[in-house]
């Protein structure tokens, strides 16, 4: 383990004591979780990216054709 020193206003770090003390832990503990799952979560927004972005891209369209017009698209009397 590594000791930080961390530096909060008066009014945030009142507010940490509670909180810690609700759940029966302390702020140094608290924070070490807070940031814990904020590490984990970048991780797995990370690996999710680099799979997003390893996939081959998606063909909208076949060579060929041509995309339908705004009009086409947006046209709503097929729906009523």
């Amino acid at each position: 383990m590594k000791n930080v020193t961390i530096t909060l206003d008066e009014e945030t770090a009142a507010w940490a004591r509670v909180y810690a003390a609700q759940r029966n832990t302390s702020v140094s503990r608290l924070m070490g979780e807070i940031l814990r799952e904020r590490m984990s979560e970048s991780r797995e927004y990370d690996e999710a990216m680099r799979r997003f972005l390893g996939k081959a891209p998606v063909r909208l369209k076949s060579s060929g054709q041509r995309y339908a017009s705004r009009d086409a698209t947006h046209e709503r009397s097929r729906i009523r």
